[in-house]
């Protein structure tokens, strides 16, 4: 379920493909649509998502500044459903209205929960935020997170791994709700380890959840090998894996 911003679409342009697909713009006021027409410029971003093996959901706010200064929202729910399985686009001028939309896909009332035995994931959270820890260039120890299938990124980072004491279960699990990441390199050198040369690099692989929360693994790329072949060991904290690096090569 995919809803992309091309940021090169006009508003007009946007807003045509947002009414286009939308299963209930009939019900939009005229008026709000005429409004609509004066846009100068538009955003879109995912504020809420949840999937499981039997619905998949995704709300998205669409946000337009007007000639006269203002701004305009509107929010789309994009939901599978319906009997086809096929994505289903649905357009509300308020936040409570596709809030209650949203609700009664789970068969609920307005605000309810997922249905326990639904193995869904339930994922509020501010997009403003987010952008925020992105791209925030005063904050000086604020990584510049990129969403680029962090999730995946995430799982082949943890399948390199060949130290038994890497990450498990719960670690990955909490990487799945990756939504950007960030790849740092931290340490590099090239030293003599039992009469061989061999190089270690300390990366750290940083992680923006989608509850807004962030979490790092740490990756030691090294060649301290009998064979002298490259090999990767990932840990949870920063500590752990120069202590890693000092067991096997001293390094200081």
């Amino acid at each position: 379920m995919n809803v992309p911003n091309d940021p090169y679409e006009t508003p007009e342009t946007h807003l045509e493909r947002l009414l286009g697909r939308a299963l209930n713009s009939f019900e939009l006021p005229d008026a709000l649509v005429e409004r609509l027409d004066s846009a100068l410029a538009h955003a879109s971003s995912l504020h809420s998502s949840h999937y499981s093996a039997r619905l998949h959901r995704a709300t998205y706010r669409h946000t337009y500044l007007l000639a006269d200064g203002s701004s305009l929202t509107l929010w789309e729910l994009v939901h599978n459903s319906g009997r086809d399985g096929a994505d289903h686009h649905e357009l509300y001028t308020e936040e409570s209205d596709v809030r209650l939309a949203a609700s009664r896909l789970h068969g609920g009332a307005a605000g309810a929960f997922p249905d326990p035995a639904d193995d869904g994931l339930e994922l509020e959270f501010d997009m403003d935020v987010l952008g925020a820890l992105m791209s925030d260039p005063l904050a000086a120890s604020a990584p510049l997170y990129e969403p680029d299938d962090s999730a995946d990124h995430a799982r082949r980072v943890l399948r390199r791994a060949e130290n038994a004491d890497r990450p498990g279960r719960e670690v990955a699990a909490r990487l799945r709700g990756a939504f950007a990441h960030h790849i740092r390199q931290v340490f590099g050198r090239q030293c003599s380890v039992a009469g061989r040369e061999a190089g270690f690099t300390l990366y750290e692989h940083g992680f923006l959840l989608l509850d807004g929360t962030e979490m790092s693994v740490w990756e030691v790329e090294h060649t301290a090998t009998p064979d002298g072949r490259h090999m990767c060991e990932v840990y949870e904290d920063e500590r752990t894996a120069r202590e890693a690096m000092e067991h096997r090569a001293r390094v200081r």
